[in-house]
């Protein structure tokens, strides 16, 4: 794939799969997640995942990092996984703790060990171009010794996302990626200020995709963050399940951005030439699953009169919508959602206040 650079067998990719997907309520439930929904096709988001970075390592060196709410499904949706490459977190932490977990795991294998660490649940449909781009990351971070990230280049001024500001070209990669500086990491913006960004060359959004050499993330965490340090420092090689049951409820709450990726010395982004979606909200699903003559998007039975621009998922019964516009209508065997589609965001709050067999 990449003639200049041989991935080494010192890599081992871990996909974060611990979250509860609450926005894709109530399809979506605590054990059984938006990226192990049907919602896209036949696979799920979790199994494309693992097959796009399959194509870059082994099936062996690939890890899902999960909750253990998640476990029973997970386990008969990935039987080709084995136990052990599959990893429990005891409560959710945030993307830190599990950075600090991936990197005391890797290296507990190998020393000189290079992580991969991804989101579970982003549609990306140019897998080979993704593939190239992430051994440019890996190259990366080996040659430069640094921590890598991936900027995608927005196609519209999104506020839903965190943004990369970058700076300055410093090469290009083996596969031809451009490799920028970071200057900065960017909570997600309002309109106005996405729109400023969307109009500027040098920002990108944070697609949540790192890489980098165990070692240097090490060193970052002992000067930014001295409890994961202390955590990956203390894995052991055996018994590692009752370790991270032990220590990791005991790291704060953060997420590696803000933890360690906005303050570590040496941070570059490749520019992304791939398409991304990570899939926000049911918002999202016309891009993917098209629209009819009125606008409509729908997947299951539905009938659908004087109505335009609705998305309607049903998944046993019929749905009829009649004489609206602009509604979400999700239909599951134990809860309906209506809701406008301005409103997607406040599904989470509806999560809040729902009884425990519902979440």
């Amino acid at each position: 794939m990449n003639p200049t650079f041989t991935v080494p067998n010192s890599v081992y990719v871990f996909i974060m799969a611990g979250g509860s997907g609450e926005r894709f309520w109530p399809m979506s439930r605590r054990q059984l997640p938006k990226h192990l929904l049907r919602v896209f096709g036949e696979r799920t988001l979790l199994e494309h995942t693992i097959r796009r970075v399959e194509g870059v390592v082994p099936l062996d060196r690939i890890f899902v990092l999960i909750n253990q709410d998640q476990y029973e499904n997970l386990r008969k949706e990935l039987p080709f996984l084995a136990a052990d490459q599959i990893i429990t977190e005891p409560t959710q932490r945030d993307t830190a703790p599990a950075a600090a977990l991936a990197t005391a795991i890797a290296r507990s294998k190998q020393p000189e060990a290079v992580v991969v660490l991804l989101p579970a649940d982003a549609i990306i449909r140019d897998a080979e171009t993704f593939r190239r781009q992430l051994i440019d990351a890996i190259a990366a971070a080996i040659r430069k010794s640094c921590l890598v990230t991936i900027a995608v280049t927005p196609t519209y001024p999104a506020t839903g996302f965190g943004y990369l500001e970058l700076g300055p070209q410093l090469s290009a990669g083996p596969g031809g990626s451009a490799i920028y500086r970071v200057l900065h990491f960017i909570e997600k913006p309002d309109q106005k200020t996405a729109q400023h960004y969307f109009q500027q060359s040098h920002f990108g959004w944070n697609a949540g995709i790192f890489v980098w050499q165990t070692k240097c993330f090490l060193e970052e965490c002992s000067k930014l963050s001295p409890p994961l340090a202390h955590f990956i420092h203390g894995f052991p090689k055996d018994d590692p399940a009752s370790y991270i049951l032990e220590h990791f409820p005991n790291l704060s709450k953060n997420s590696v951005d803000y933890a360690i990726m906005e303050h570590a010395s040496h941070v570059v982004a490749l520019r992304s030439q791939f398409d991304w979606d990570d899939v926000g909200s049911w918002n999202a699903l016309p891009t993917h699953l098209g629209r009819d003559r009125n606008e409509n998007c729908v997947r299951g039975s539905a009938i659908l009169i004087d109505s335009e621009n609705n998305i309607v998922i049903a998944n046993q019964r019929t749905v009829a919508l009649c004489g609206v516009q602009d509604l979400v209508v999700v239909e599951t065997p134990d809860a309906i959602l209506v809701c406008h589609q301005n409103a997607v965001q406040d599904i989470k709050k509806v999560c809040t206040s729902l009884p425990d067999k519902l979440r």
